[in-house]
């Protein structure tokens, strides 16, 4: 039986632990924070709404398996890691785009570095914690 004031705590919860996620994500290349960080507590998120409503809703509402996160994830961050090499520069160099943008601040491969890291850590932590729960002894 599923408790109702998790249910409805929950619904509240998971928009606010992802935001608050992305926020960490955001941050990430000032300050404390960044990729893993942000990816576990979008994690935590998910694992919350999984013990309200149980793990085949929490799969219905991502819409996708999450394993399918980590490839996506690898993807990204390689890219960040390699595109220093276009300008003729090591790669993991620092690129950073003129200007500031409004809630990001400046725009440099950092960010698509930790975007890369976040989806790695939210599609290994889900995919492992939803195998479990999914497993029949």
């Amino acid at each position: 039986m599923r408790s109702s004031i998790l249910q409805t705590a929950t619904r509240y919860l998971l928009p606010i632990l992802l935001l608050f996620s992305v926020f960490l994500l955001l941050r990430g290349h000032y300050y404390p924070g960044g990729g893993f960080v942000g990816g576990l507590v979008a994690s935590i998120a998910f694992v919350l709404h999984s013990f309200a409503n149980g793990t085949n809703a929490t799969m219905t509402l991502l819409g996708r398996k999450p394993l399918s996160l980590i490839p996506v994830g690898l993807g990204i961050a390689a890219l960040s890691v390699m595109a220093p090499m276009l300008w003729g520069l090591p790669p993991m160099t620092g690129l950073w785009v003129e200007g500031k943008f409004p809630i990001i601040g400046s725009l440099g491969s950092a960010l698509f570095f930790d975007l890369g890291v976040y989806l790695v850590v939210v599609g290994v932590v889900l995919t492992i914690l939803f195998t479990i729960s999914l497993t029949d002894d």
